[in-house]
């Protein structure tokens, strides 16, 4: 089989798609043969062969690992294979290769994942005993090996995983702590005796490995790491290892030699460091000091700066946030009643807070916070060589925040949130640095003097980032006034820099702190920058502020119209300018924001979007972020112009169509932002066209698909329902109603009783063809009524507001559907008077549920209904609840003044029949509209239910008799028959 392996293997790694798909689907029959992965092995272990092929082998070995290796698998490997398999995989250590050797490490670290150490106990010390050998090659595989398996098992999260790797770090963890030390030292000893970079890499190699093996070791392997010498000493030797390192490398740089593998080595103490802290921060609290003065001295002193590299500031810079964010080193820190345990020796953990706390406070001195702050602002937050060529070469790049974890690797990043961190701990101190930093740079200055520039720019952006904690310590209005609108100005190429942050710095205050009164000066100044003359970065920078002046609660569209023309203008023509995607969309997103604030005024401005957007949703295929942005600018395009919008209809049709459709690939980005945007459509449309009604085609294809969606999606059946009750129910109604039912099972409680609110509307819509849609539905209701399955209010509130509607409009249908339950319970005829019965005792008895008076008239109705001819014992039985219930819903819905006979039902419509004489034009948008025609056209809305109850209760007198009327009344309250006759003769 190895031949046909290798062949196929070959021809899998092929450019050719004739060749490599019938390849990777021979591959794909072959992973659940017998021995096709002792043919793998045999493949990727062959050294004769290709890198290619043997790549391709462990690739296909791996996934078949993920997919077969679990004992309980479908297709499971042999277990005779597997053992085979280990055993062959751990007998030779000498892979050339380096790129190789690392898949099969990873490869044994996924098998020991599984297996280790119940099935494979052999792996650990077989590992061992490779590293205790002197073959440097093998040394050097069996350590990345035990690196890989390492990692794969502190992964693991099961208590008894936990408790097994806490065994083996146990046993572990001293031979790798010696072994790293010696290998670390005899890196040191040469790179300090001048040895060449071949001598020097392989021990720094291993000491590398061994170090991330010990990384994991102690922030997975140890419980409590004060209870480990072991453990405690390794972390005091980091710091002095690290200081060690940083020299030795400024050595090495100084004769020329500069190593990656030397870099990483010291960035790896850093992520031990902060590993431990995050993982065991109170068992870290004693090694808090040395920890703040290793990063203080690196960070923030010239001495400690001339050892630095970048990624190791990021690094340590973390750290230090680390130590000032952790809630549990704060003086606040709320501590879990169940985590309360002992520490120490007798330290509880409110004792281990405290003694943080005194730590912090004890170092951060305030001079100490002074020269953090002053070095943070003057220093670290200055816009670098490389930033300044980015937005020369790259300005759109260079705008674009990456956000995110972007601290984590980005040095600007870092130091904005390590500043936020610092100031939030020492706002006082802080704050009168960046208020004498403001008066000492608030003045405009010489636009050759780049230094100066920087250093002002570095201010504004510290400013900026804390505006909300400077309220009450700056006067804002003055500052834009006098300083801030006149730097504006200064055309300058090297003042672009001051004109973009102050841009942004008035973007940040706005929110903030800017009176009514400056607005309109804020518009037009920036419009003014928006220019297209004016520097691209300086531009954005503008339309973010704008942005953010137009998206405050404070925003007045009438101060804002003057300006809405340029705005849109000049926002046009930066968005058809920009070329990265990232950059339109966040142009657009402006836009979006304006059409959303300015309502019907963008009116003159649609056709030119309209014309622009299909251009620019075809351009940006794949660029799914881009997409999202035209579909949120359409959606406040379409509520902006409202019934005005149909010139948008072509467009949005088909934008909808692709993003809703579950074909598409693309449609799990942009299916959220879609559906609103159909939604917004329908509550639009002044009436049904063939393109928007050929929309509800993808429907149930997304009901079945997502219940992540399906709010949108039913409120959009929901609008078409009443959009075009008869032709959307004809087209489409028996299959939606058919999927809603299949997936009825699977909804909690709010996806339930929306669902149960759609077959409502149907019923409402087009009374006999809903009903009859519904009828499948029905069974279900009732049987849950029947049962009292779902407890929950708003379920229970449409269960029975459906059955009322039956019972009410359709008897014959609630006749059949009592009796098809009663056939599928096992009973005949008999039992359907108690199933019925049992149903009414549910009803009458869960009513307060309903709070709507509309439900509760629709529900009394109904109940009247019952006490008319062919009334069952068992509504007589329920005869006190049922007027009870009656009663209650008179009370809510009439009111009664001193004349009894001329109480009013409140939700009687008498007059007019035509219920759009009920609708005002400035109710709402067209849906709304609609609804409110749907509601008052209701024929509950135009019957009396006391005219109702008292020829109810006349037919129900003559029907079984004065003496068996009497007797039913006499069962009622004494309360309830007052009530009674306060609204019919009895």
């Amino acid at each position: 089989m190895d031949a046909s392996v290798i062949e196929v293997l070959q021809q899998a790694g092929s450019q050719d798609p004739n060749i490599l798909k019938p390849a990777e689907q021979t591959l794909k029959q072959w992973e659940t043969e017998r021995g096709f992965y002792t043919a793998l092995f045999n493949v990727f272990s062959n050294h004769s062969l290709t890198v290619n092929i043997r790549w391709m082998a462990i690739f296909c070995f791996k996934n078949g690992v993920d997919r077969y290796w679990r004992k309980n698998a479908p297709n499971a490997i042999a277990d005779d294979e597997k053992e085979f398999l280990r055993q062959r995989l751990i007998a030779n250590f000498e892979e050339p290769v380096n790129q190789l050797a690392v898949q099969l490490a990873a490869l044994i670290a996924k098998i020991a994942r599984y297996d280790c150490p119940k099935e494979w106990g052999t792996l650990i010390p077989t590992l061992l005993d490779v590293i205790r050998g002197q073959n440097p090659l093998a040394q050097h595989r069996a350590l990345l090996t035990l690196h890989h398996v390492v990692k794969s098992l502190a992964s693991k999260c099961f208590a008894a995983d936990r408790r097994l790797f806490q065994e083996l770090t146990i046993n572990l963890f001293n031979f790798i702590l010696n072994l790293w030390n010696t290998y670390t030292e005899s890196f040191l000893i040469m790179a300090t005796n001048g040895a060449d970079t071949n001598q020097i890499q392989e021990p720094l190699e291993k000491a590398l490995l061994l170090l991330r093996i010990l990384r994991k070791l102690i922030v997975h392997g140890f419980d409590r790491p004060s209870k480990s010498q072991d453990a405690m000493l390794f972390l005091k030797m980091v710091f002095e290892r690290a200081k060690s390192c940083l020299a030795c490398r400024k050595t090495l740089i100084s004769r020329g030699i500069q190593l990656e593998v030397c870099d990483k080595f010291i960035i790896q103490f850093t992520k031990v460091l902060i590993g431990v802290s995050d993982m065991h921060p109170f068992y870290y609290i004693e090694l808090i000091p040395t920890t703040l003065e290793f990063c203080v001295f690196y960070c923030f002193t010239e001495a400690g700066q001339s050892f630095t590299f970048e990624r190791f500031i990021i690094q340590c810079l973390n750290l230090l946030k680390g130590m000032l964010i952790l809630d549990k080193y704060r003086p606040s820190a709320v501590i879990n009643i169940a985590s309360i345990a002992y520490i120490g020796d007798d330290c509880l953990l409110a004792e281990q807070v405290d003694r943080a706390c005194a730590l912090k406070q004890k170092f951060f001195t305030p001079e100490t916070i002074t020269e953090i702050c002053t070095r943070l602002v003057t220093h670290y937050l200055l816009l670098t060589p490389s930033d300044l060529e980015l937005w020369d070469t790259d300005p759109e790049n260079f705008f674009v925040d990456d956000g995110g974890e972007s601290w984590r690797y980005s040095l600007r990043h870092c130091t904005e949130s390590v500043f936020l961190a610092v100031f939030d701990q020492f706002k006082g101190v802080f704050a009168s640095i960046l208020v004498e930093l403001i008066r000492r740079h608030h003045q405009p200055v010489d636009p050759n003097n780049l230094h100066a520039i920087l250093l002002k720019d570095a201010v504004y952006n510290a400013v900026g980032l804390v505006a909300f904690d400077l309220y009450d310590e700056v006067n804002f209005d003055q500052w834009f006034t006098t300083t801030l609108k006149e730097e504006l100005k200064i055309r300058s190429n090297n003042y672009r820099i001051i004109r973009r942050r102050v841009c942004w710095l008035i973007g940040r205050w706005t929110t903030v702190k800017l009176s009514a009164e400056l607005r309109p000066e804020l518009y037009e100044l920036m419009v003014e920058v928006l220019s297209p003359d004016e520097d691209l970065g300086v531009r954005l920078a503008a339309s973010d502020a704008l942005k953010l002046a137009i998206d405050d609660f404070q925003f007045n569209p009438e101060q804002f119209f003057p300006y809405l023309e340029p705005a849109f203008s000049l926002l046009f023509s930066l968005l058809k300018e920009v070329k990265e995607y990232d950059t339109k969309a966040h142009v657009l997103y402006v836009l979006s924001f304006m059409f959303e604030r300015a309502g019907g005024d963008i009116n003159p401005y649609v056709g030119v979007v309209s014309s622009y957007l299909p251009i620019l949703w075809q351009q940006s295929e794949g660029h799914n972020m881009m997409r999202c942005a035209i579909l949120s600018t359409l959606i406040q395009l379409e509520k902006a112009l409202g019934s005005e919008s149909v010139i948008l209809e072509p467009l949005i049709v088909g934008v909808v169509v692709f993003s809703c459709d579950v074909n598409q690939v693309d449609h799990v980005y942009l299916l959220e932002d879609g559906l609103r945007l159909w939604l917004t459509l329908l509550e639009n449309a002044r009436a049904p066209t063939p393109a928007i009604m050929d929309l509800a085609r993808n429907m149930p294809a997304l009901l079945e698909q997502s219940t992540e969606n399906l709010k949108l999606c039913l409120l959009i059946v929901q609008a078409y329902i009443i959009l075009s009750p008869q032709e959307f129910l004809s087209q489409r109604g028996a299959v939606i109603i058919e999927t809603l039912r299949s997936i009825m099972g699977d909804l909690r409680s709010d996806g339930l009783s929306m669902t149960l609110v759609v077959f409502e509307t149907c019923m409402c819509a087009s009374p006999q063809q809903g009903a009859e849609l519904i009828k499948p539905v029905l069974i279900n209701i009732f049987e849950n009524v029947y049962n009292k399955i779902n407890d929950s209010g708003a379920v229970m509130t449409m269960y029975l507001s459906i059955m009322a509607r039956v019972l009410w409009f359709h008897k014959h249908i609630f006749i059949q559907v009592i009796s098809e339950l009663t056939r599928k319970m096992g009973g005949n005829e008999e039992k359907e008077e108690a199933v019925f019965g049992q149903i009414i005792h549910v009803w009458v008895s869960q009513t307060h549920y309903i709070f709507k008076v509309e439900r509760c008239k629709l529900l009394a109705l109904a109940l009247c209904s019952l006490l008319g001819a062919n009334c069952p014992p068992s509504i007589l039985k329920h005869f006190p609840q049922i007027i009870s219930k009656i009663v209650e819903a008179l009370n809510d819905i009439t009111t009664i003044t001193d004349n009894i006979e001329l109480g009013i039902d409140t939700l009687s419509i008498s007059g007019p029949s035509n219920p759009d004489s009920y609708v005002n034009e400035d109710y709402g948008n067209e849906h709304e509209q609609r609804k409110r025609r749907l509601e008052c056209s209701d024929p509950v809305c135009s019957i009396s239910l006391k005219n109702t109850l008292q020829n109810q209760l006349f037919t129900l007198r003559r029907l079984i008799g004065e003496n068996q009327f009497n007797q039913l009344m006499i069962t009622l309250n004494a309360d309830t028959v007052i009530e009674l006759k306060r609204y019919v003769s009895v």
